[in-house]
């Protein structure tokens, strides 16, 4: 037992040091070597775990993008009417990406450049499902615009990466009219 939570330990030590190491040096900029060291494993212990970089990379973004959804839609209900269930997913998501920012920030490089392979970008891509369910239902309902979803993220939940970042820079800090104020404009985007 002791044996199987140090293995855990390790593995989670290397999943939290590529996640910081990539949002601060880039996806190319940061050698197995480095990943090793932050994480205080051999480089060999990697490859217990992983069967190079790309697979190390790719795991972790499913695994931070099934924590991500995972909050996302925790308080969600299919039966919610749906823009009560969009206002519940959006505020899950920015409470996510504004709390947690550093996972946020490496979902954000991994979805925004060629780092992740397509079969973990589609693998991603199906955590969103209930999102992408309950556009649907608005689109039939005539209540979301009958547009793609990927425009549809683009103006509704995209932004919020830009205010994350804003906020970890210093510029700005989120209170909870402005999180009103900014859902309002992401749900008047999408509405039809």
């Amino acid at each position: 037992m002791a044996q199987l939570q140090k293995s855990i330990a390790k593995r989670n030590a290397l999943i939290r040091a590529t996640i910081a190491l990539v949002n601060n040096n880039g996806f190319h900029a940061t050698p197995m070597s480095k990943i090793a060291k932050m994480a205080n494993v051999s480089p060999a212990t990697i490859y217990l775990y992983f069967e190079n970089k790309q697979d190390l990379v790719n795991k972790t973004y499913i695994e931070v993008k099934a924590n991500y959804t995972e909050y996302a839609f925790a308080e969600y209900n299919e039966h919610m009417s749906v823009e009560e269930g969009f206002e519940n997913i959006w505020k899950r998501i920015a409470d996510f990406k504004l709390k947690e920012s550093e996972n946020a920030m490496f979902l954000s490089q991994c979805d925004n450049s060629p780092i992740i392979d397509e079969p973990s970008l589609q693998e991603g891509i199906k955590h969103l499902q209930p999102l992408l369910d309950l556009w649907e239902r608005g689109k039939k309902e005539g209540i979301i615009k009958p547009i793609s979803d990927y425009l549809l993220y683009a103006y509704a939940i995209n932004p919020l990466s830009f205010l994350m970042i804003a906020q970890k820079r210093g510029i700005i800090k989120f209170n909870s009219d402005q999180i009103e104020e900014a859902y309002q404009a992401a749900w008047s985007s999408i509405r039809n």
